[in-house]
């Protein structure tokens, strides 16, 4: 039989304490989130706040690496294999014309009617004034 591999959690990088009051509130607020009760509600409106936290989480980390450089290098790599933020988004959001891109699933043409991507990558100066859509895969 093979060998169990035990559980050996490495302790978080140096500047852990600076980011994770923040994180750990963030993840705590997404296990609340999670367990509210969601009937009477669409499918995808009660993933509507989990996206939200999601998006927050992620975009705390990104800022704090590439925008005021206040973590390290180590330290956002640990974020990210642990799932404290999104790899995939924060790429996205890297790139020019995705800086304020909501979630990942609104530029898979998959899940839209027609194979575009969602109304929300509208710039907002194009929609109508006074018109409130929402976007239907985040909220």
């Amino acid at each position: 039989m093979p060998k169990v591999a035990k559980a050996r959690k490495k302790p978080p990088p140096e500047g852990w304490e600076a980011i994770e009051p923040i994180v750990s509130e963030l993840t705590r607020k997404m296990r609340e989130v999670e367990n509210e009760p969601h009937e009477g509600k669409r499918k995808v409106e009660s993933l509507w706040p989990i996206f939200r936290i999601h998006h927050q989480r992620s975009r705390y980390i990104y800022e704090c690496y590439y925008k005021r450089h206040a973590i390290s290098k180590e330290l956002y790599e640990y974020c990210l294999k642990e799932g404290y933020a999104d790899g995939n988004l924060i790429a996205k959001w890297r790139k020019p014309g995705y800086e304020k891109l909501c979630c990942l699933r609104c530029i898979q043409s998959l899940d839209t009617n027609y194979n575009t991507t969602c109304y929300c990558r509208v710039p907002k100066e194009r929609m109508e004034e006074g018109k409130i859509i929402e976007c239907q895969q985040c909220g």
